[in-house]
């Protein structure tokens, strides 16, 4: 028997069988409806977290070596990553060296990268930041909000947000997850842009309209100097839903005044028609 009709035999079996059962139809991965649930993702990722020893309890504590980065650089915060323990609350955290030669005020950026497979399962590690003087005393705090934007790239999408340093004290900078920030969201929109099938599974799996992101404990972060491409981000970005117009219509008719639609008052002459 040759290999040929080996072959071919072989593939008769196959349909005369599957003629007799059900076959099994193989989805790919990215058209299969998502098996992971947010909620348990977010409370195992807290359990860790909080089971973590923490080193840090005062702002003392932290070791500043790492100099704060001339563009934004990615850090990634979770287990294996050092545990601080601030205002009773557990937390990830990166701390830097603040530029002493740079000049006042500058901004600092920050991103937030989705954290899950699918989007209406995942959450954000909302940051948190502290400035510190050189005797390890806080100058300033803030919860950053962050706010969505759609980019062409990984670089420029995500959940940005910036703070500025504008005190010639600040010697110090740390990034954490207030327990505010954790139990936070974020507005998030959904793009029809991000759909990219037409098919009825993947457009299951995309949530329409808009929504609000959950803030977890863990995840991928960038801090550093603001850049053109990141300040561009941060001032297209979305924060909230828009507030509902009156239609691009009146829109222009606003922005540009119409001769017919001026003020009937003053009188108009009658267009009349010689038959």
């Amino acid at each position: 028997m040759s290999h040929r009709f080996l072959t071919i035999a072989l593939l008769a079996f196959a349909v005369l069988l599957g003629g007799c059962h059900t076959a099994k139809i193989l989805i790919p991965p990215n058209l299969r409806p998502p098996s992971e649930n947010s909620g348990d993702n977010l409370k195992q990722a807290a359990k860790k977290l909080q089971d973590a020893s923490p080193c840090c309890s005062s702002f003392a504590d932290f070791s500043y070596e790492t100099m704060l980065p001339w563009q934004p650089q990615k850090f990634v915060m979770g287990v294996g990553s050092m545990v601080a323990n601030l205002n009773g609350a557990h937390s990830y955290f990166v701390a830097f060296r603040l530029p002493e030669n740079a000049k006042v005020p500058y901004r600092v950026a920050l991103k937030s990268e989705l954290n899950g497979r699918w989007l209406h399962t995942s959450y954000l590690f909302a940051p948190t930041i502290v400035m510190l003087d050189d005797g390890f005393q806080p100058i300033h705090s803030e919860d950053v909000g962050l706010c969505e934007h759609m980019g062409w790239s990984d670089e420029t999408t995500g959940a940005f947000g910036s703070f500025t340093v504008d005190s010639a004290k600040a010697r110090y900078l740390l990034v954490y997850s207030s327990a505010a920030q954790q139990a936070g969201k974020t507005y998030w929109e959904q793009s029809p842009a991000s759909v990219p099938t037409s098919t009825a599974a993947t457009l299951q799996m995309n949530t329409a309209g808009s929504f609000s992101v959950p803030h977890g404990p863990d995840g991928s972060v960038w801090v550093g100097m603001m850049n053109k491409t990141y300040a561009k981000a941060v001032g297209s970005a979305i924060c909230k839903k828009a507030a509902d117009g009156n239609g691009l219509l009146n829109t222009i008719r606003t922005a540009i005044p119409i001769p017919w639609s001026s003020d009937k008052s003053k009188g108009s002459t009658p267009v009349s028609s010689t038959q």
